[in-house]
C-alpha cells in the first residue's frame, strides 16, 4: 500500500512538473492562433524558421552560449582541481554564494563594475560584456560537478605516475584529466544550458546589438502571446532535454 502511494505521489508530482511542458508543446502545433483547437499545424514552426529577429538572437545566443561554457569550463577545472590538491573547504564553500545570490543582484553588479571600468578603457555593452557575466557565474556550477567527479578520483594514481617518471602536468594530463572527461564534459553542458537560459543578467548587461533568444522571446511574450512563442519554447525544451539526459550520463558514468 506505501509502495503505491508513493507511486502515485511520484506521478502527481511529474505531472505538476511537466504538464504544463507537454501543452505548450501540443499548442505549437495547433492551427489557431488562440487557445482553441482547431487542428494539426506546422504553420507556427515555419514562422520561427522565417523570423529574422529570432535568427539573429539564436546565433547571439549560440555564440555566447557556446564561448561561455569553454572558458568557464577550463577555468572550473582547473579551479576545482587546484583547491582539490590543497584542500580550500572554505574557498569551495563560498562557491555556493553565486548560486544563492539573486539573479537580479548578481545584474546590477555587474553593470556598475562595467560602467566603472567602460570609464577607464572607453568599452560599450555587447556580446563580450554578456561572456564575461555569464563565464562569472557558470563557473561554480563547473567546479562543483568537477570536484564532485575528483571525490571519486584516487590520488595515488597520479603518484604512481609521478614515481614512474611523469611530471606534475604530465601525470594531470595523461592520467587526471582522461578520468575527469565524463565530469567535465557533463559541466561544460550544463554551463552552455545555463549560459543560454540566461535572461536577467544578460538583460542588465547586453547592449543593443547583442539580444539573446531569451530576451527577444521575453519582448514577444510582452506584446502578447503568439504561437510562434510556443513553437520556439518548445525546441528549447526538446533540445535542452536531450542535452540534460546527455549530461546526466556523462556525469554517472
Amino acid at each position: 500500500m506505501g509502495k503505491r502511494l508513493l507511486g502515485t505521489y511520484a506521478i502527481l508530482a511529474y505531472l505538476f512538473l511537466h504538464l504544463p511542458l507537454l501543452v505548450l508543446i501540443a499548442f505549437s502545433f495547433n492551427a489557431s492562433k488562440y487557445t482553441v483547437w482547431t487542428g494539426w499545424s506546422l504553420d507556427w514552426y515555419r514562422t520561427v524558421f522565417h523570423d529574422a529577429q529570432l535568427a539573429e538572437a539564436a546565433g547571439n545566443s549560440v555564440l555566447i552560449a557556446l564561448c561561455s561554457a569553454g572558458i568557464s569550463t577550463v577555468i572550473g577545472t582547473l579551479a576545482a582541481y587546484g583547491m582539490w590538491k590543497r584542500k580550500a573547504p572554505v574557498l569551495q564553500s563560498s562557491l555556493y554564494l553565486s548560486l544563492v545570490t539573486p539573479e537580479i543582484v548578481v545584474g546590477i553588479s555587474l553593470l556598475v563594475f562595467f560602467q566603472w571600468v567602460f570609464h577607464w578603457l572607453h568599452f560599450q555593452l555587447g556580446a563580450a560584456t554578456v561572456i564575461i557575466a555569464h563565464v562569472a557565474f557558470s563557473i561554480a556550477y563547473v567546479v562543483i560537478v568537477v570536484t564532485a567527479r575528483l571525490e571519486t578520483f584516487d590520488p595515488a594514481l597520479e603518484e604512481a605516475a609521478m614515481d614512474l617518471g611523469a611530471t606534475p602536468w604530465r601525470a594531470f594530463w595523461r592520467v587526471t584529466l582522461p578520468a575527469l572527461r565524463p565530469g567535465i564534459i557533463a559541466a561544460c553542458l550544463l554551463a552552455l544550458i545555463v549560459s543560454f537560459d540566461d535572461y536577467v543578467i544578460t538583460s542588465f548587461v547586453a547592449g543593443v546589438d547583442s539580444e539573446t533568444l531569451p530576451m527577444v522571446i521575453y519582448a514577444m511574450a510582452r506584446r502578447g502571446v503568439s504561437p510562434a512563442i510556443n513553437a520556439i519554447s518548445s525546441i528549447i525544451v526538446v533540445l535542452f532535454g536531450v542535452l540534460i539526459m546527455i549530461s546526466e550520463k556523462m556525469r554517472a558514468s
